[in-house]
């Protein structure tokens, strides 16, 4: 059977490259881990750990600029407020207006000892605590989806790392890595010093494109670059 030579990311997104590159950067900023001054234990879930709904706000004010909340629907299921949101967002790459869906519950406080069902011993203030609060984890939920900056991955048990994200779609962030693995491999130090040289002399005079590597990759590896 004939082998099919499958297109490339970059093949599939080269029409508007640039673009891509700055979402791309965008998904690895949203992925990096967050920071862990800011991870908070739950105080009656053990081992379940949380960001603050001030440290979301913060967070989606800090690099989105313009963000709002839409309130989808509010129900009761069993004795909790059941909150459904849409996250509105901009996009800073492209400026256009995006959105995560999330839902929220929190439950109705009863008296002490009455049942989570038994509606004549609710407490007098017990919706009014309980709505809001459906929200805020409703607003959480959404924002989470939005990346590991956001706590995505808090609770998982397998930690995914996007690192490998960066460069993805920049071709001569490739090439200089394919250029490392040549060097890392070579054992011949005069060829390794040389070709550091001329990638040293490249930056300096700012004509480290694409051309230039690949002609490097030839001229010192014999190496030829078919994409």
């Amino acid at each position: 059977m004939e082998k099919k030579n499958l297109p490339s990311l970059l093949d599939l997104y080269k029409g508007d490259l640039e673009l891509v590159q700055a979402e791309n950067e965008l998904n690895l900023l949203l992925n990096q881990n967050t920071n862990p001054k800011w991870v908070k234990e739950h105080p009656f879930a053990k081992g379940v750990k949380y960001l603050s709904i001030a440290r979301i706000e913060f967070l989606l004010t800090s690099i989105f600029i313009n963000w709002q909340v839409e309130i989808r629907n509010v129900q009761l299921i069993a004795n909790s407020v059941v909150t459904t949101i849409r996250l509105h967002y901009q996009d800073p790459v492209t400026g256009q207006m995006r959105w995560q869906d999330g839902l929220g519950a929190a439950p109705i406080q009863t008296d002490k000892d009455a049942g989570a069902a038994d509606f004549d011993k609710v407490k007098s203030d017990a919706v009014m605590k309980a709505a809001p609060a459906s929200e805020t984890f409703a607003v959480k939920d959404a924002a989470h989806k939005l990346g590991n900056l956001f706590g995505k991955d808090l609770n998982r048990r397998d930690e995914i790392v996007y690192d490998g994200l960066a460069g993805r779609f920049d071709p001569t962030a490739k090439l200089k890595k394919l250029l490392s693995d040549h060097i890392g491999r070579c054992q011949d130090p005069e060829t390794n010093e040389a070709v550091m040289g001329e990638v040293l002399k490249a930056e300096e005079d700012g004509v480290n494109d694409v051309k230039f590597y690949t002609e490097l990759l030839k001229k010192h590896f014999d190496y030829e670059v078919t994409d």
